[in-house]
């Protein structure tokens, strides 16, 4: 089961100094940043790409050996720098260096920068941190975000993680410094759920499988003898609702992650797929056909009674609801083509709002609100989006199959897979909302039908 992290509140004795000669004064205690009304300049959203962050290893008082993934504490502090580094340079927004391209800082150094040295190398932004081994065997990590040019502290925080939670820690920090520098929700504290695939492409092996947003602490989930699709995350994590054919037959299914108990989620009629989570947890919504139909039901989350909400001719399917759970976007062909479809919560008032040429499948609603992602059937499938009333359309990605968005918990960035054409091999990749800050996720094997989770608790 997941642990929880506790954060660090004001008056955290953070341990004794060394002694002797190396004998250093301790980083200041750890306040809650919301009540000390800090300050700083302000970034305009055009200089993010330019803004130079620099990300020195973070040290610690006293190399203490831990069981951690990183080693002792003080190659720990190194990796923990290196995480925060890649989480902001992989976002798109910034120009980070990391640990391994500047020089190290001491313990009593991490509240008290020596600003002169970093004006020199460039940098705007400095973070700074440090990682402590405690006498209960947790790690007490601190992450600070100072303005260089103002020689001055931004915003602070820190956390107590088990050894093995440690890039939880890093992962926190970065959504700090992401948050306090763009004003956006954080999301690199967070999970993915896909499908790893393996085997020749025209007899996979699909297991549900986890990892974390930056493609770290990958484990499978069920053991691949039965076929696995379209995971999606509950909003509390402790879920997942997935495709799968245990029984030889299409019918969703529910992990609970803590117990590694798994449950039918209805005894449908016919072949049942394509799960969705609503808001609060109550629902989910999925797809049967039934008599030559498919439509779009929703059943409590619990197990119970499902309700039909579409019953019109074609096939209706992958129901998404919006932020506050008042619609639902889907699929349908019963103008005569795959196209986007808006209705209600109650299934009322359905209608469609894509009207450009081509076909569309998979539509997600970002937690914004304010956007849809699809995967558009335009020659080649292609990731696009548009906004609730069906315009402004754009596509983000010009490759040969691209499909099945899912987007990240802030909603600036999306993620899919990609099918090489020939080979038929399958990879995540993601992209922001510019459309040209593109990457391919790293994992074991192939991998298919992401779905990122809400920011961790």
């Amino acid at each position: 089961m997941r642990r929880m992290m506790r954060m660090l509140i004001m008056g955290l004795a953070l341990g004794t100094a060394l002694s002797g000669a190396q004998a250093q004064q301790p980083p200041a205690p750890l306040p809650n940043p919301a009540a000390e009304g800090l300050t700083g300049s302000v970034t305009a959203v055009g200089d993010w790409e330019s803004l130079g962050i620099a990300i020195p290893a973070f040290p610690t008082d006293q190399p203490v050996p831990t069981s951690a993934e990183g080693g002792n504490t003080e190659a720990l502090g190194r990796n923990l720098a290196r995480v925060v580094y890649g989480d902001l340079k992989n976002n798109g927004l910034f120009k980070p260096t990391g640990p391994d391209a500047v020089p190290g800082i001491g313990y009593g150094e991490v509240t008290a920068p020596a600003f002169d040295g970093w004006r020199a190398r460039s940098a705007e932004m400095l973070v700074q941190g440090f990682v402590k081994s405690g006498a209960d065997g947790r790690l007490t990590v601190g992450c600070y975000l100072f303005d260089v040019a103002l020689g001055q502290e931004l915003v602070r925080q820190g956390y107590v993680v088990r050894p093995e939670e440690w890039r939880r820690a890093a992962h926190k920090c970065a959504d700090m410094v992401y948050s306090r520098l763009s004003g956006e929700s954080p999301f690199f504290d967070s999970k993915i759920a896909y499908i790893a695939e393996t085997g020749p492409k025209d007899h996979r092996r699909k297991q549900l499988a986890i990892m974390d947003s930056d493609g770290a602490n990958h484990r499978f989930v069920t053991n691949g003898q039965a076929t696995a699709l379209t995971p999606r995350y509950s909003p509390d994590y402790r879920q997942i609702a997935y495709l799968s054919y245990i029984d030889g037959r299409p019918r969703i299914y529910v992990y609970d992650i803590g117990t590694g108990q798994q449950k039918l989620v209805t005894e449908a009629r016919g072949p049942s797929f394509a799960p969705r989570w609503s808001p609060d947890g109550r629902y989910i919504l999925y797809s049967m056909a039934l008599a030559g139909n498919t439509d779009i039901w929703r059943v409590p989350a619990t197990g119970g009674e499902s309700v039909r909400l579409t019953n019109v001719p074609g096939i209706n399917i992958g129901g998404s609801y919006s932020p506050d759970g008042s619609r639902i976007v889907f699929e349908s062909d019963r103008s005569g083509s795959q196209q986007v479809y808006v209705m209600n919560a109650d299934g009322s008032d359905q209608r469609r709002i894509s009207f450009f040429g081509g076909r569309a499948a998979t539509p997600e609603w970002s937690p914004r609100g304010d956007q849809i992602a699809f995967t558009c059937i335009c020659g080649n499938l292609r990731i696009a989006v548009m906004d609730p009333a069906g315009q402004n359309m754009r596509f983000l990605t010009d490759s040969w199959q691209d499909e099945a968005p899912t987007w990240s918990p802030n909603g600036r960035i999306i993620q899919f897979f990609r099918t090489e054409r020939g080979s038929g091999q399958t990879a995540i990749w993601q992209v922001d909302l510019t459309g040209r800050n593109e990457r391919r996720l790293k994992t074991p094997v192939n991998a298919s039908d992401p779905a990122w989770g809400p920011v961790l608790p």
